[in-house]
């Protein structure tokens, strides 16, 4: 069974950003390659050769060969140190980026004159609320630098609850891991920025 690997970044620009399809399908590729997949990722680090065959094993329909055990405290930290963390901080990284692009100016947005002028046509127009009860609503056009903001913020909310379901397999599984996600990807944060 091959061993997972971290996400490689994509190259972030505003449009990489803007284009929230390509945005939230990187996101999902992501998450599917390690956190969807946590407890493969995890079963493939056993080597049950390490203990040896035993030949009794055979007599008893073993329904998970693997409960009970715990996988060893080397691979574990491997796995953390150089896919689930490293994947961890490419989709922080790349949801600050865009974070940062919602809350820039957006001198390039295509909608930018339509949103003027329906904002100059709405304060022109002549409302008599008693032939049109409904003519006094007006939904502005969102602003992409808007649409986006609520886009990261929905990702940073899915991320959350995707890391701490990942991390509570990670722990039940390799033993050691009694920190939270948070501090556990602090602290690898400062061990590899030295």
């Amino acid at each position: 069974m091959s061993r997972a690997t971290s996400t490689s970044a994509p190259e972030l620009s505003p449009q990489f950003c803007f284009n929230e399809r390509v945005l939230r399908d990187f996101l999902r590729i992501s998450r599917s390659t390690i956190d969807d997949s946590i407890t493969q990722n995890l079963n493939a680090l056993f080597t049950p050769a390490r203990e040896g065959f035993d030949p009794s094993s055979t007599a008893v329909r073993q329904i998970d060969s693997k409960a009970g055990k715990s996988i060893d405290p080397a691979d574990c930290q491997a796995f953390k140190d150089n896919v689930l963390f490293p994947s961890w901080q490419t989709r922080s990284d790349v949801l600050t980026y865009c974070a940062g692009v919602a809350t820039s100016p957006d001198p390039d947005d295509p909608d930018l004159i339509l949103r003027e002028n329906e904002s100059a046509r709405d304060r022109e127009r002549v409302v008599n609320e008693r032939l049109d009860p409904y003519s006094a609503r007006f939904f502005p056009q969102e602003a992409r630098t808007e649409s986006l903001a609520n886009v990261v913020r929905n990702q940073r909310n899915v991320e959350e609850i995707i890391r701490a379901r990942t991390w509570g397999l990670v722990c039940e599984k390799c033993s050691g891991s009694a920190a939270t996600w948070e501090e556990a990807l602090n602290s690898w944060r400062e061990r590899t920025q030295r």
